[in-house]
């Protein structure tokens, strides 16, 4: 394939290319800085196509690699690490955290409140509160999924009128 066919065949895949910059970022201009990148990697590495190849697919893929590769590399920019020499704050447990007097007493009325659940409603609100996920959940207690999410919505609706003074 020439240079001036390959040229051709990659600007009549713009419009779809566009689209599916479109879906990947969700966002304009980022989806046009995409196409771009795509569109320069592409002409800068003609000479990898092989012509008997679907040039479709291999611009495609360069373009959700690119993707990739830029949201990796903002992920990791956002990272924050603290380097400060005093992490005394940071390695105290949630347990060891400093409570006012009126946050011990929330605490305990909330904690009475679940109490007051019953049995059927309370264990699976209590699971799902400590992390665990509805399947994990209905798989111990050897109920439906269905019914395990039910209950959980209901022991929070129980908890929402019990508790409506701490909206």
């Amino acid at each position: 394939m020439t240079a001036l066919e390959f040229n051709h065949q990659l600007m009549v895949l713009q419009p779809k290319l566009g689209f599916f910059a479109k879906s990947l970022t969700a966002d304009p201009e980022d989806a046009k800085d995409l196409m771009q990148e795509t569109i320069f990697k592409a002409l800068t590495n003609r000479d990898k196509f092989q012509g008997d190849k679907n040039l479709k697919a291999w611009v495609f893929t360069i373009m959700k690699n690119t993707f990739i590769n830029n949201y990796r590399r903002s992920v990791r920019s956002n990272t924050l690490i603290d380097s400060t020499d005093n992490s005394y704050y940071l390695n105290l447990g949630t347990e060891s955290v400093f409570q006012t007097p009126e946050a011990a007493h929330n605490e305990k009325e909330i904690r009475n409140a679940i109490s007051e659940l019953p049995e059927d409603y309370r264990i699976p609100f209590e699971m799902h509160t400590k992390g665990y996920k509805y399947k994990e959940i209905a798989e111990y207690l050897d109920q439906p999924l269905g019914s395990v999410k039910s209950k959980i919505f209901f022991a929070r609706r129980r908890l929402m009128e019990r508790l409506k003074d701490f909206r």
